[in-house]
């Protein structure tokens, strides 16, 4: 599956607002290099032109897509389950998104950005329901536990990580032992718990053209 594999920060740059793709980094402003050049990356980013109502709304669905590392089949996937379900398009599309399993690892504190969070899980880190689970995009459902592996457990790794995230809340829906390096779904994510800026009615105007 191709992958975005030039510097994390364009992305942040291109969207005009902080994704934090990098985890802690992008928390200091020391090291961020949004926060040092919050300008569109390319020759003449500088010159921000205003966006028509489409460019509006692509912009929205772009940076959504990069926040939860998602690419456009998958993402096009997700809005039609949304869709289908009862309730507000929009939201739903935030709560399917939010219940993947390399977000939960992320939003639990066990890994320092959800790019972090996928690769740990694509390397078979993690438990759900005590069984491997290796698809960052398993949906996980309310009830469900997340945990290290045993043998994950003694890796370095791991006290780096929760080192990085100690201060780091953990999203209400979830319920984090991090003594045990593990988590539960205690509920369905709404769409009050997103922390992030998003105007998802944009990406449903989009679709439904």
């Amino acid at each position: 599956m191709a992958r975005y594999t030039e510097a994390s920060c364009r992305q942040c740059r291109r969207e005009g607002m902080k994704l934090y793709l990098k985890g802690e980094r992008c928390y200091s402003t020391n090291k961020c290099a949004f926060e040092r050049r919050p300008t569109p990356p390319g020759q003449h980013g500088k010159r921000r032109t205003k966006l028509s109502e489409y460019g509006l709304q692509l912009r929205e669905k772009q940076k959504v897509k990069r926040i939860y590392g998602v690419l456009e089949k998958q993402f096009a996937h997700y809005f039609d389950l949304a869709e289908k379900q009862k309730g507000i398009t929009g939201s739903n599309l935030l709560e399917i998104l939010e219940t993947r399993l390399d977000n939960v690892v992320y939003r639990l504190g066990l890994a320092t950005s959800r790019k972090e969070a996928r690769q740990l899980v694509q390397h078979a880190h993690f438990l759900v329901n005590g069984k491997k689970v290796n698809v960052p995009s398993y949906l996980v459902k309310e009830g469900d536990t997340i945990e290290v592996k045993a043998k994950s457990k003694k890796s370095p790794k791991f006290k780096e990580i929760l080192e990085a995230t100690e201060n780091r809340a953990v999203a209400p829906w979830l319920s984090a032992d991090l003594d045990t390096l593990s988590g539960k779904v205690i509920g369905r994510p709404t769409r009050e718990d997103i922390d992030v800026e998003i105007a998802e009615h944009l990406i449903v105007e989009l679709y439904s053209k």
